[in-house]
């Protein structure tokens, strides 16, 4: 079959490569408006109680609308009680609500009241005031024009000595959305000249170095090509453009250093360039195939989680391994065979460059193996004990979805969320909406279980206040709050902006919002929405039925979805690289060997993931803050992508390894020669995985630096303890049981054939 392919290779070279160079350029041209298509939500899961409450609340309020923020105006020069403040902030609200981008439909706070009522939405510094806005665009959509606005305002008014913020979760995630693309920009700046010195260190050569970049820009460009197509017509999280560069240039840079040196390393034995590359797709080839299919595989049973966020990255990745495993045995292949020799030329002389031994007894990790597997127990317990000491703490890791806290404190969205949570409370910010629905008319019986409801929640601990109707309508009727409804026109303009805030146009949707203590993701508050939960279900459901919404409850409910499904997703996962193993080595035993040491470096990962960024152990030397918890997209990622990665370094050694063993039919031999052959190559790629993922660790957003650190933890990991030290010695123990399956008679050793060899060969 290999041979077949390069046969086509050979005859339509020129064919190949003109069709790769017009599908490049189309996807290039696609991918441009990418960053402008993609959303920053993807939080809500699908029928939650939180999405019920944000559809809910979007029609029919005054001061809410499709989507929602908050204006905050901060005059450094002024108090509430100068003259010229009305006006200085009023002017700052109405060029908030005179923009068109943000089609505002309705205000509800300081510029909208002009009673007593109006000090609720002046700070405590009397410097600061707030007003609700609902817009009529969708939240997509508003998250992608408040980072536009919300710059425009900043430098406008910061003249005038005016701080305006647009606080909101469409400001936020357009805001994240921006730092995404920038931060983005700079783990580019960083990873691409560390890419191309290891390159450099690694073939010597520049033409090979140059060559390698093929697969990254064909793997990343029809990537991001089809994501463009994709987002036009479906939401896709922001995130998945960090995750797709991130894993597509580690995979791409791996695959083509895979596939290069074992074509470069054939030329070297003398076999020319047909030949090499049909042994090239063979052996390499096939590695890639079935790791790239492992990846994919693996990282597709993400999809089972009902969070388009996690949906969106899981289909970012499929896509680039796939694109990159593509490009590896499709478009490289027609390079390489063009190049010829001439792959090898340009060589460049680097500190160890010097030409080594092609007898393999001599080469350092074939003696580095050998010592292993003569006290195999000796060197097995050690790394085991070690990495599951370090999986202890990921035991108790803490997560929640992301908040104003991952960006930056100089951003003015930030900026406007440390300052509300200063002047109006803690928890001003991500209020929990308690929204209760009323079947038919809403009757005097309603009101008093709504009213019963409203003082059960504020005798909750964590709880600052409740912010309801109630209080307007018991002053006009305390006996029967409800039936004020029917004099609303008659009620002062601010009590009956203040009704309308909170109950629907129709009158069958009222809205009580509850003001925590602490921010959303602490945990007396994510305590305090259980409470909250169980108070709301007292109501008569028969008439009454509530949903407790907000940033607490999206996360609560996200972390809910990810716990039921991880079961799911990690049985399909560890089912999906057992089969593929089984068939790739035709063992019963290596593909669970392979699974438990996935388990050891998964978990060591998470524990380090959880000292780090939970409990901000050298959280510092990131450039980045502790939070308390982990964002809780990460650990399932990091599980999914982990083990297709590291099933990756277990194709490409044990692959090897059966070559060396069909040939001499010894298990010790062929574990050092394969390990031998292979971990120049491992100890390289992880080096390039590494600069990859630190790159994203040291720049990223902090969602993004975990994901990175976690990867380059975990290859860090894989790539010394579990592959030179503990595979071996394992493989020593098990024996013959490595390539053990029923019914089959062990391969008779075939010798290897005589070829010339030049002298530079295997660097």
């Amino acid at each position: 079959m290999a041979e077949r392919f390069a046969h086509a290779i050979r005859r339509y070279r020129w064919l190949l490569l003109a069709a790769w160079l017009v599908v490049l350029t189309g996807a290039g041209v696609a991918a441009l408006p990418l960053a402008g298509k993609l959303s920053g939500g993807g939080w809500y899961v699908s029928g939650s109680d939180s999405q019920l409450a944000a559809q809910a609340l979007r029609s029919g309020f005054t001061g809410r609308g499709e989507s929602n923020l908050v204006v905050l105006v901060h005059d450094e020069r002024h108090t509430a009680a100068d003259p010229q403040f009305a006006e200085r902030a009023g002017r700052a609200v109405r060029a908030v609500l005179d923009d068109e981008r943000l089609d505002a439909a309705s205000s509800y706070g300081w510029l909208s009241l002009t009673g007593p009522g109006r000090d609720a939405f002046v700070g405590d510094d009397r410097r600061t005031v707030v007003t609700l806005v609902g817009l009529d665009v969708d939240d997509g959509t508003a998250r992608r024009v408040l980072p536009g606005v919300q710059g425009e305002l900043a430098d406008r008014f910061a003249a005038e000595g005016l701080r305006v913020s647009l606080v909101s979760a469409a400001s936020l995630f357009g805001e994240i959305n921006a730092l995404s693309q920038s931060s983005l920009t700079e783990a580019e700046l960083i990873a691409f000249p560390l890419i191309l010195v290891i390159l450099l260190w690694l073939y010597r050569s520049v033409v090979a170095t140059a060559v390698s970049f093929v697969v990254s820009m064909t793997a990343l460009g029809l990537t991001f090509g089809l994501l463009s197509l994709l987002a036009s017509r479906f939401e896709l999280s922001i995130f998945v453009q960090n995750a797709a560069t991130m894993i597509g240039l580690g995979v791409s840079v791996d695959y083509s250093l895979i596939i290069i040196s074992r074509y470069a390393e054939e030329l070297r034995r003398g076999r020319d360039r047909f030949e090499a590359l049909v042994t090239t797709l063979r052996t390499s080839g096939e590695t890639v195939l079935f790791s790239g299919l492992i990846v994919a595989l693996s990282t597709s049973a993400l999809f089972l989680v009902p969070l388009n966020v996690i949906g969106s990255i899981a289909l970012g990745i499929v896509l680039v391994v796939a694109f990159a495993v593509l490009s590896s045995v499709l478009v490289l292949p027609v390079v390489l065979y063009l190049l010829g020799d001439r792959v090898l030329k340009g060589a460049v002389k680097l500190p160890g460059g010097r030409a080594r031994s092609l007898e393999v007894s001599e080469n350092p990790w074939y003696r580095l193996a050998m010592r292993i597997m003569r006290r195999p127990v000796l060197w097995l317990l050690p790394p085991a004990i070690a990495l599951i000491a370090l999986a202890v703490p990921g035991l108790g890791m803490s997560t929640f979805t992301p908040d104003a806290r991952v960006v930056p404190e100089s951003s003015p969205v930030r900026y406007g969320y440390d300052l509300m949570r200063e002047q109006f409370g803690s928890g001003a910010a991500s209020p929990m909406q308690v929204v209760v629905t009323v079947a038919g008319d809403l009757t005097d019986a309603h009101g008093a279980a709504l009213t019963g409801l409203a003082e059960r929640l504020r005798a909750l601990p964590h709880v600052e206040r409740v912010d309801s109707p109630l209080d307007v309508l018991r002053a006009v009727d305390p006996a029967r709050p409800v039936a004020a409804l029917a004099a609303l026109d008659r009620l002062p303009a601010d009590a009956r902006q203040t009704v309308e805030h909170f109950v629907s146009a129709e009158r069958d949707t009222v809205v009580l919002e509850v003001i925590p203590d602490d921010h959303a993701a602490s945990p007396g508050v994510i305590a305090l929405y259980d409470r909250v939960r169980a108070e709301v279900a007292k109501l008569p459901q028969d008439s009454l039925r509530g949903v407790v919404g907000g940033e607490t409850a999206e996360g609560v409910d996200a972390n809910q979805a990810i716990s039921d499904k991880l079961p799911y997703v990690l049985g399909i996962m560890l089912l999906i690289i057992y089969v593929l193993l089984l068939v790739t080595f035709r063992s019963l035993l290596l593909p669970l060997k392979a699974i438990v040491l996935n388990l050891l470096s998964v978990g060591a990962t998470f524990g380090l993931l959880a000292i780090v960024f939970q409990h901000g152990f050298g959280v510092e030397l990131l450039g980045t803050v502790s939070h308390g918890y982990v964002q809780n997209f990460v650990p399932i990622l990091l599980l999914a992508i982990l083990f297709g990665l590291s099933t990756d370094y277990e194709v490409f050694l044990l692959n090897r390894v059966r070559e060396e063993w069909q040939r001499t039919g010894d298990d010790t031999v062929s574990v050092a020669t394969g390990l031998a052959r292979t971990a120049p190559l491992i100890s390289g790629a992880a080096v390039l995985m590494l600069a990859v993922f630190g790159a994203f660790t040291l720049t990223g957003i902090n969602p993004i630096q975990q994901l990175g650190f976690g990867l380059a933890v975990a290859v860090a990991l894989d790539a010394t303890l579990i592959r030179l030290v503990i595979v071996p010695a394992s493989m020593r123990l098990m024996g013959r049981w490595n390539w053990w399956l029923p019914g089959r008679r062990p391969a008779a050793p075939v010798p290897s054939p005589a070829l010339p060899v030049r002298e530079d060969a295997l660097r």
